[in-house]
């Protein structure tokens, strides 16, 4: 099998749009966004963080299908996936190659009600957000969880919101995204409830430390890493989770989460060899896309080329990892 090439994105007959869109107004930005050239990303997950932003993502999955879709969506159906271990793996990893660019975690659809919104919670919320996670353009319920560091919504609604929502990804059998901010305890113990019929966990843009990272790989969950690569700068965190090997490439997702976590490639913190590892051609996307640091979903190799630097692997190595676990984990067609 050839290599996959870094520096040529794959040809498309629609350019994508912006991925991992927040807030309303980065909805209400939508169309503006649908420039030339996002670096090759093909499918684009849109999450909502509360009811009334999953609504919208899931309009916006209407109007672009087969490209956008969001959480609260299409299970994982086990059986139909393929056998990586037969003589299908050479022609199945072929055209994996043309998802080298792709949105790594593939952000289509999501449900859900983030942990700063969970004092929005109001009767009747579970009705309606089920019927949003219940379509087919819905291929997660999240992002949800816990949020200790910045308290928008108190500890206690937060858990109970949680909860309702963990209760809701069993119900429809739809993988879970997790957002965990100083949280770490109190979000496992919620979790180890429904460990005999939870789906699929991913760790939505994980900041923790390889402690905490471990505890979710023992527990079967996936952890994405994001441009917060460039801020941390802690000799127990994620970089160094990466440099000792702790995340096996089978548990790992690449996300933007953007507008947020913008890979700041010239951060004083980020070591020269990473620095080094990164190409022009997704320098160039930064540079033209990422105005005033805002992050576009085309700075996603250049997250991957940190990502490989960090743990001494070739990019495509990492690229194809990451594009097959997103089909894997929710679901995707290629």
């Amino acid at each position: 099998m050839a290599s996959p090439n870094l520096s040529k994105s794959p040809t498309v007959d629609r350019k994508p749009p912006p991925a991992h869109l927040y807030e309303l107004s980065t909805y209400g930005a939508f169309n503006r966004r649908l420039v030339l050239g996002f670096n090759g990303v093909q499918k684009i997950m849109v999450t909502g963080t509360s009811l009334r932003a999953s609504k919208e993502a899931l309009r916006l999955t209407r109007i672009y299908p087969g490209m956008l879709y969001s959480t609260a969506g299409k299970p994982l159906n086990r059986d139909v996936m393929p056998d990586m271990s037969c003589a299908k793996e050479s022609r199945y990893k072929n055209k994996l190659c043309k998802f080298i660019h792709t949105l790594y975690i593939a952000h289509f659809m999501l449900s859900g009600i983030q942990p700063h919104d969970a004092k929005s919670w109001e009767e009747g919320y579970m009705e309606e957000l089920r019927d949003v996670a219940a379509s087919p353009e819905c291929v997660a319920i999240g992002v949800c969880g816990l949020d200790y560091n910045r308290d928008f919504s108190p500890p206690d609604v937060q858990r109970e919101v949680f909860e309702k929502q963990i209760q809701l990804a069993c119900e429809l059998h739809k993988p879970l995204l997790v957002h965990e901010r100083d949280s770490h305890e109190d979000l496992l113990e919620i979790l180890d409830k429904y460990k005999d019929q939870l789906p699929l966990v991913v760790i939505h843009c994980f900041t923790g430390t390889a402690e905490e990272a471990q505890r979710y790989l023992d527990k079967g969950m996936y952890i994405g890493l994001t441009g917060y690569l460039c801020k941390d700068k802690s000799d127990t965190g994620v970089r160094k989770l990466l440099e000792d090997g702790v995340i096996p490439l089978e548990r790992l997702l690449v996300e933007t989460d953007s507008p947020f976590m913008y890979p700041n490639t010239k951060a004083s913190k980020l070591p020269q060899h990473v620095k080094d590892g990164l190409t022009k051609r997704s320098l160039m996307f930064l540079t033209r896309y990422c105005s005033f640091q805002r992050n576009e979903p085309c700075s996603l190799p250049t997250i991957v080329e940190m990502i490989a630097a960090f743990m001494k692997k070739p990019p495509e190595e990492v690229a194809l990892s990451t594009a097959f676990n997103a089909l894997k984990v929710f679901g995707l067609s290629q």
